[in-house]
């Protein structure tokens, strides 16, 4: 029964290929807006006052293919092992890749509070978002902290 159990940790490739053809998407995605914004930036010469939001939902796209990336590594090496990648982006357990993930996800908020932000168009639900945001980064923040390491 072990063998077979070992031999299961295979099946693994199966979300590190989807997270790898995701990442692939979400580059693809992040490209695209790259060649929008860039063609909306040289029409207007930078005179669209939505430029910013644009450049930042860039940002957005890449900080979700970098998730993917990080996840897709880290999956590789808590069940395969032995990837020649950069030692921060190899987690060492399963929290160490939930930490990881915590911290991307809170990028991907703040990105998204700033496109949110430039927009502007009702105070009351800015700052109610705002705190949204505030109150689900801390407690991510809190638990890759406060939750005891092994």
């Amino acid at each position: 029964m072990g063998r077979v159990i070992e031999k299961f940790r295979y099946l693994s490739y199966i979300a590190i290929a989807s997270l790898l053809v995701a990442t692939v998407a979400a580059l693809g995605w992040g490209m695209a807006k790259t060649i929008s914004a860039v063609l909306i930036i040289a029409r207007d010469w930078g005179q669209d006052p939505f430029t910013a939001v644009r450049l930042i939902e860039l940002m957005d796209s890449f900080l979700i293919a970098i998730a993917l990336f990080v996840f897709a590594t880290g999956v590789y090496e808590l069940f395969i092992g032995g990837a020649n990648l950069p030692s921060w982006m190899l987690p060492h357990d399963l929290q160490e890749l939930k930490d990881k993930l915590a911290g991307i996800i809170v990028l991907v908020m703040v990105v998204k509070f700033l496109e949110h932000l430039v927009e502007w168009d009702d105070p009351m639900g800015s700052l109610l978002f705002a705190l949204a945001v505030a109150v689900v980064s801390a407690a991510l923040i809190g638990l890759s902290r406060f939750v005891p390491k092994k």
